[in-house]
């Protein structure tokens, strides 16, 4: 298995009315998957900071008949950048972004800071550079590494989620 965000998401165990963070949604991909998680009573919002794919994502909610996805232009390596309050959301998920985000330590400090107390965040990541898919191997973020910043800034290691062949998914909680 290459990568299956549905899988992935299946092992976040969200609920019903959850509201969730899309950190660096792209095309939306993962926005439909956990707004169909969330059911209606949820919401989730999904930031991007390239406004040319929150056209796309907007598009790809709509297509899939999914309601509940505000797609929201967003920075989300400073404080503030989300645009959202603090302690807005129940989880956040950030799939395929680490490796490309510049501040680590300010997109760590964002995600908790709109995170409620007690809330999770799924991080899924590219393990390895792949036949010049993913990450070049220089920009490859350990799973240590990874565990390791999250940490650092007071989130809890819940678990390790099966993220595909070439990836891996860790599961924090803010304590």
């Amino acid at each position: 298995m290459f990568s299956d965000p549905q899988h992935s998401i299946s092992q976040f165990d969200l609920q019903s009315g959850n509201h969730v963070a899309d950190l660096g949604a792209g095309v939306g991909t993962l926005s439909v998957i956990i707004a169909k998680a969330v059911g209606e009573a949820g919401k989730v919002y999904a930031i991007e900071i390239q406004k040319p794919l929150l056209e796309k994502l907007k598009n790809h909610a709509k297509e899939a008949r999914v309601h509940n996805v505000e797609a929201l232009w967003g920075d989300i390596e400073r404080e503030n950048g989300t645009h959202l309050k603090a302690g807005t959301v129940d989880a956040a998920v950030a799939s395929n972004v680490l490796f490309q985000i510049e501040h680590k330590e300010g997109f760590v400090e964002e995600a908790k800071r709109i995170l409620k107390p007690g809330g999770r965040l799924l991080l899924i990541e590219w393990s390895e550079s792949f036949g010049g898919m993913g990450p070049h191997k220089d920009h490859v973020i350990s799973e240590k590494s990874a565990r390791a910043l999250f940490e650092q800034a007071g989130f809890e290691f819940v678990k390790s989620i099966e993220a595909g062949e070439h990836h891996y998914g860790l599961i924090f909680k803010k304590k």
